[in-house]
């Protein structure tokens, strides 16, 4: 008998290592936690009573509502918000001041009502005067509720307005007054100084909001007595005010008014109320961001010692010591201000950004075309330049239009001594060489009769798109080149260079623009036919209409 054990099958050890692993317990670090029942088991769903799913029920249905309704609400405020919005866009964007562009509005409709009076923007507005009553001021006021005010206070010079003018400005300020803190613009127009004063006596609150301010006496000729203003106006406390406008009211000069200014207008002072230079200058030197400046109907008064300017043959330019500077200025006018004054101020600031002069009956203005001319030398923008019933040198202006490259529009109005001279082809404005104010598109020569024709008409075609380059100058480009037989490889060559070399071309020679616009109104000497040929090439032409048998107007 064999001493060794039975043998066992593969199969039973495959068996085996299955079960085994099979009933191995899987093998983690983690503690083990046993599962432990919760001594309160989980109440199903057919547990719940009835009652409670129909409170759960009720409960959601109330959310939803209050939900929908601020939805609603929420849909409503935007459309009442929006269509303000375009209430505001359609009333004071509008080009035209209508008013009854609001009271309109108001008739289509209740909702529509409704909105207009919860809009306080659209009563901003408020405007006292013959045709505008006292009552309507006051609701206006109430609808406005804390929203910034524009007032106009305005009556006219008619006879009938006259006499009670004063009492209605007084009332119109009692009513007014209260509102003064929240006043973004003031405009007061009255017909004389006792009226002005009478108003102006009740602006004594601050204004922190004011910006707009101005105020017009229309006959300032009399009333001598009330030359002592109403001082301080608006107590002295105006932050923002930042355009002032004024016409033969009296302030004292008083710096408070007119310091930091971008807009300052002052017009019709006379005899001792004219202010001098030095006073001028020291408002401008407390106005370093001024952008418009204008002086108009203002009596030539003499120049103070310490500013004296030599007669006009021999007008020297000043040091720069003492000069304001004026680094935003862009427009400046001077309508019958007096030549004198005018040459001062001209001649003691620096105006390196002006793009706007106007100068009318300010009798010989060569002296301030000089100045210009040297400030061209550095730096000057000008794009409109207007002189009206002045006289000045030809020579100086023709030299000063060859230095305003940018110049854009040139009006000559009432200037019987300007000749053909500025127009000609040798320096004028039709000489290519280089081309003086190219970018000109507008001329009017309106009063001028002393222009010739031939002249004018050279200016016009040298502006035409085809005469407007050097190589339509030269008869040499016109005239075919002589026939040569040359190899593909140089003629490639001598096309690249030629490419080349004509690259900047187009960046040394700038070519005129064309001109859109021209008026020769009251110019007799230009024809009927003369004006047709105008129009053939000008998209604008402006003159003086035909007139029938009895001087009435016909139709072109």
């Amino acid at each position: 008998m064999s001493t060794y054990p039975r043998r066992v099958h593969p199969s039973a050890f495959a068996h085996a290592s299955t079960t085994a692993h099979r009933t191995r317990p899987p093998v983690s670090h983690a503690t083990y936690t046993p599962h432990v029942a919760s001594p309160h088991p989980r109440s199903t769903p057919a547990q719940a009573s009835i009652p409670d799913l129909r409170e759960a029920i009720n409960s959601l249905d109330s959310k939803m509502a209050s939900l929908m309704h601020e939805r609603h609400k929420l849909e409503s405020h935007l459309e009442r918000a929006l269509l303000s919005s375009i209430f505001v866009i359609g009333v004071l964007d509008a080009a035209d001041d209508n008013p009854v562009m609001v009271p309109t509005l108001m008739l289509v409709c209740r909702y529509w009502q409704d909105v207009v009076l919860d809009t306080p923007v659209l009563w901003s507005k408020i405007t006292v005067g013959p045709h505008d009553s006292l009552e309507k001021a006051r609701r206006k006021l109430t609808r406005s509720k804390a929203c910034p005010l524009d007032i106009i206070v305005n009556f006219g010079t008619r006879t009938e307005y006259v006499s009670n003018v004063t009492e209605q400005v007084v009332h119109a300020m009692d009513l007014i007054r209260p509102a003064l803190w929240r006043t973004r613009s003031f405009s007061l127009s009255v017909p004389n100084r006792p009226q002005a004063h009478a108003a102006l006596l009740r602006c004594q609150e601050d204004a922190p909001l004011l910006e707009t301010l101005c105020i017009r006496i229309y006959r300032s000729m009399q009333d001598d007595r009330y030359s002592s203003p109403p001082l301080p106006l608006f107590n002295g406390h105006t932050p923002r005010l930042r355009s002032c406008s004024l016409t033969s009211f009296n302030f004292g000069w008083d710096h408070r008014l007119v310091s930091r200014l971008n807009v300052l207008k002052l017009e019709g002072y006379f005899n001792g109320f004219t202010p001098t230079a030095p006073v001028l200058l020291a408002i401008l030197r407390s106005c370093p961001e001024l952008e418009e400046l204008a002086l108009r109907n203002l009596s030539d008064v003499d120049s103070d010692p310490c500013f004296h300017a030599p007669p006009p043959d021999q007008f020297v330019p000043p040091q720069q010591i003492g000069r304001v500077s004026l680094p935003r200025l862009k427009k400046i006018t001077f309508y019958y201000a007096g030549i004198a004054l005018a040459r001062e101020i001209m001649s003691h600031i620096t105006f390196p950004n002006l793009q706007s002069l106007d100068m009318s009956y300010l009798q010989n203005v060569t002296p301030i075309l000089q100045l210009l001319y040297d400030q061209a030398l550095t730096r000057l923008p000008l794009r409109v330049l207007r002189i009206e019933s002045c006289l000045y040198s030809e020579i100086k202006f023709v030299d000063l239009l060859r230095r305003l490259p940018s110049l854009a529009e040139l009006d000559l109005v009432d200037i019987e001594d300007a000749s053909s001279g500025f127009l000609k082809a040798s320096r004028g404005l039709s000489s290519a060489q280089p081309w003086v104010c190219p970018k000109l598109e507008s001329l009017t020569l309106d009063g001028c009769t002393s222009i010739d024709w031939d002249a004018l008409r050279t200016f016009v075609e040298s502006r035409l798109p085809s005469n407007s380059y050097p190589r339509y100058h030269d008869a040499q480009a016109f005239r075919s080149s002589p026939l040569t037989f040359t190899s593909a490889s140089s003629a490639a060559a001598r096309s690249t260079r030629n490419r080349t070399q004509a690259r900047p071309a187009p960046q040394t020679m700038m070519a005129p623009q064309r001109l859109r616009a021209i008026d020769v109104t009251r110019c007799h000497q230009m024809s009927k036919e003369m004006v047709q040929w105008l129009r053939m090439y000008v998209s604008e032409v402006k003159c003086e209409p035909a007139k029938g048998v009895w001087g009435e107007p016909m139709a072109p």
